[in-house]
């Protein structure tokens, strides 16, 4: 059972880094785009956002990883140097 639930949540984690980083793509590129200053602004409190939750969901799959490379499961690190991490 911890083993499936281990899985599961590295792979949950997994689709929600992606998502982010989609998402924050997307925002990138649209900011400063408009001629409109509030949706400008707009823009770029998403784009932080964006940011901030990745850099949570960072931190969470870096709680998760063991300190030694050595022991790190091959799956997680593969997602991992798939995102960049």
């Amino acid at each position: 059972m911890s083993d499936d639930y281990d899985r599961g949540r590295r792979d949950g984690l997994r689709l929600a880094l992606t998502v982010l980083t989609a998402e924050e793509a997307k925002w990138a590129a649209l900011l400063g785009e408009s001629r409109s200053w509030r949706t400008n602004a707009t823009r770029e409190v998403r784009h932080k956002t964006l940011q901030i939750a990745q850099q949570r969901i960072t931190t969470v799959l870096n709680r998760l990883t063991p300190k030694n490379s050595a022991e790190m499961d091959p799956e997680l690190a593969a997602a991992l140097g798939r995102v960049g991490l």
